[in-house]
């Protein structure tokens, strides 16, 4: 803390640090940095003697670390923000502290997804989760929130290419063994996807629902098709992979925020920076594709980058797109969740690969099914 005759010699030495750097801090700022766990508190010393106090020392990474505050600080920054952006930038930021941040970018649930008490009135007791989600349900039809299939950038591009190129060729629809199929609402998608992250089991054929619902402008869509067939086409895999009820096997149990929470808290901090990378260059990546297929369109020559929307829209490769388009203002805590969100895919691939060895990753590896970056990843 800064006493009343001034900031110590310690902090002093930091804030002349700054200021030969160009950049003006007080003493009241390094405590502010130090009570968010941001800056590691000086070394205490020997005594002065004769009463005169004692002394301290800056941690040597906080000359770093004051420098790095000193330009990232501002009005509105959350630390848990400044956590995560000190981290990405691969200064000595506590560890604790950063892991805390990436705990808190695993955002609460919004309130539809919010159990009430139990009947019994104990409110530390959850319902089950039949009944939690029931409760989802109704409080999604009464607020209206609901899940953004297809942001409004794709839907305008997916317009754009349908007036130039006219509808998909007939022979897509072959492929396609759904000759009824039940595209995803936004309303059943907000369901899905709150169902999932409770812990309740999403089957096969809802993951196609969604894949289909997600590209409404599609009369067939062989990878939805793919997915829904899996236990008639393929049996023996489909029963190492699938549960009874027609759910991935591969996918832990329990609500999912606990499991990113454990990656936040479990996962060294060379995965957490490489997820953190990886994150940050899908986003890099689909928006580059967006702006070349804009630009393709807007000449009138449609070439290898409209081609490559076509062919990933309705693969992994083309939800990476559509992820990216929904968070248009991304934030430190919006990357870290994406980070850990890739980690745990990468998880998952290891866990469905001890169940069948031997898997086809090689069809990951084909163009347009997974994004560089993850397929880079994986």
């Amino acid at each position: 803390m800064p006493s009343n005759d001034g900031p110590s010699k310690a902090d002093q030495q930091l804030i002349d640090h700054a200021a030969s750097h160009g950049l003006a801090i007080t003493a009241k700022q390094l405590d502010i940095w130090r009570r968010a766990g941001l800056l590691a508190g000086n070394i205490p010393g020997g005594g002065l003697g004769r009463g005169r106090g004692s002394t301290s020392t800056p941690p040597p990474e906080s000359f770093e670390l004051v420098l790095a505050l000193a330009r990232r600080s501002g009005r509105g920054k959350r630390p848990t923000d400044l956590a995560l952006l000190l981290f990405a930038d691969g200064h000595p930021v506590p560890e604790a502290t950063g892991r805390t941040a990436f705990r808190a970018a695993v955002n609460s649930p919004p309130e539809a997804v919010n159990s009430p008490p139990d009947a019994d009135g104990d409110p530390d007791e959850q319902l089950e989760l039949e009944t939690r989600i029931d409760h989802v349900a109704d409080r999604l039809a009464e607020t209206g929130q609901t899940f953004v299939l297809v942001p409004a950038r794709a839907r305008r591009i997916d317009e754009r290419i349908a007036r130039v190129l006219g509808g998909p060729p007939e022979e897509l629809a072959e492929l396609d063994a759904n000759g009824e199929p039940t595209p995803m609402t936004p309303q059943d998608a907000s369901l899905a996807a709150v169902t999932a992250a409770l812990g309740g089991t999403v089957s096969v054929r809802e993951i196609g629902d969604l894949l289909r619902g997600m590209n409404p402008g599609m009369t067939a869509h062989p990878f939805a098709s793919l997915v829904e067939t899996t236990q008639r086409d393929v049996p023996d895999a489909a029963d190492l992979v699938l549960t009874d009820e027609g759910s991935l096997a591969f996918l832990p149990e329990g609500n999912a925020s606990d499991h990113l929470y454990g990656l936040a808290d479990t996962a060294s901090l060379e995965e957490l920076a490489f997820g953190w990378r990886t994150a940050q260059e899908v986003r890099e990546w689909a928006l580059s594709l967006c702006e070349r297929v804009e630009s393709e369109l807007e000449a009138g020559q449609p070439g290898e980058a409209v081609a490559q929307w076509l062919n990933g829209r309705g693969l992994p490769s083309g939800v990476s797109v559509l992820e990216t388009l929904r968070e248009r203002r991304w934030s430190p805590s919006g990357c870290a969740l994406s980070a850990l969100l890739l980690l745990f895919q990468r998880q998952m691939y290891a866990t469905l690969d001890e169940l069948m060895p031997g898997c086809q990753w090689s069809v990951l590896e084909m163009p347009g099914v997974l994004a560089p970056p993850v397929r880079d990843m994986t």
